[in-house]
């Protein structure tokens, strides 16, 4: 499969691109699911407008939609088609058109106004009051590939990279010029993709970026966010990507790539519970919960699959 998505590339990049070890992941994600939709579905889902959506964010009521646009998956692409859409009241809008600064949109975080994105090896900040001007982007080391997720403690926002499995801090008290702000790493984590933080702690959902998971990809836990240390928080091994945590405290919610799915897990007794979330799911990503609502992007098919819990 990979040759197809690298069909149309140089030999140049097809090298770079075989050499982050991704290429079981970009395989897994080949042109087979370009465009597929499930033979039947039972669940409601969103599908208007929608090409390729990586993740979901919270915003003003409804959710943001993360597009890569593209007309083949691929996590990694550089073709400047990524958008954003919004989705409320089974109402669907263009939120950010493909205006040439995004290419594969994973992991969105707002405060202020300000929406950052996570975009393949850089995060785009747009100033929501003034959608015409252009975004600041904060770019980050060759090696860190495949940017995926943020959450943020104060006024630090912490970005996590699954193929270097590392995460960094970037201070974001003055958004209007975070090119004034640097870098940090912050900890290492294998497979790093969603992560969400409750209080003075992180979890984390990890995903094997060579698509061989292996005891390291699990849920991990970082008890003080201000001495970071990682420790399993559950121990069974998936590909997994998106995570939520319900309002009580009570239920973490993981989605995972092997077998597609998305499952519940108590966070006291560590028991899981896969959940009903309609048939064909292919690639469940970076899923928002709202009032007792999984909003689930489902990449290959190109769709929001919606899933109340309550």
């Amino acid at each position: 499969m990979l040759h197809k998505i690298l069909k149309d590339r140089s030999y140049e990049e097809r090298i770079d691109f075989e050499n982050t070890g991704l290429v079981a992941l970009a395989a897994a994600l080949a042109p087979t699911y370009a465009g597929n939709k499930p033979k039947s579905e039972t669940a409601k889902v969103i599908t208007e407008g929608i090409r390729f959506c990586e993740s979901t964010y919270p915003y003003n009521g409804g959710i943001l939609i993360a597009n890569f646009g593209t007309e083949h998956l691929n996590p990694l692409n550089n073709e400047n088609k990524g958008y954003i859409l919004y989705y409320k009241n089974d109402e669907v809008k263009p939120f950010i058109p493909a205006d040439g600064n995004l290419s594969a949109p994973k992991g969105m975080f707002e405060r202020d106004d300000y929406l950052y994105i996570c975009d393949v090896n850089k995060l785009v900040i747009y100033n929501l009051k003034a959608l015409d001007k252009n975004p600041q982007i904060v770019r980050f080391p060759a090696d860190d590939l495949f940017l995926n997720d943020l959450a943020a403690s104060g006024n630090t926002l912490y970005i996590s990279v699954t193929n270097s499995g590392r995460i960094y801090t970037l201070d974001i008290s003055n958004p209007a010029d975070i090119a004034k702000s640097s870098l940090a790493k912050w900890l290492d984590v294998t497979g790093l993709n969603g992560i969400i933080i409750d209080g003075n702690a992180m979890y984390i959902a990890s995903y094997p970026a060579d698509g061989n998971t292996t005891d390291a990809n699990v849920i991990y836990k970082v008890a003080n966010l201000k001495k970071p240390a990682a420790e399993k928080f559950f121990n069974v091994a998936s590909q997994y990507d998106g995570i939520a945590l319900s309002a009580d405290k009570k239920t973490l919610y993981v989605s995972s790539w092997t077998p597609a799915s998305v499952s519940a897990i108590d966070m006291k007794s560590k028991k899981q519970t896969t959940l009903p979330v309609g048939e064909g799911l292919a690639g469940p990503a970076d899923m928002t919960l709202i009032n007792g609502t999984l909003f689930i992007p489902d990449l290959p098919n190109s769709r929001v699959v919606i899933h109340p819990i309550q």
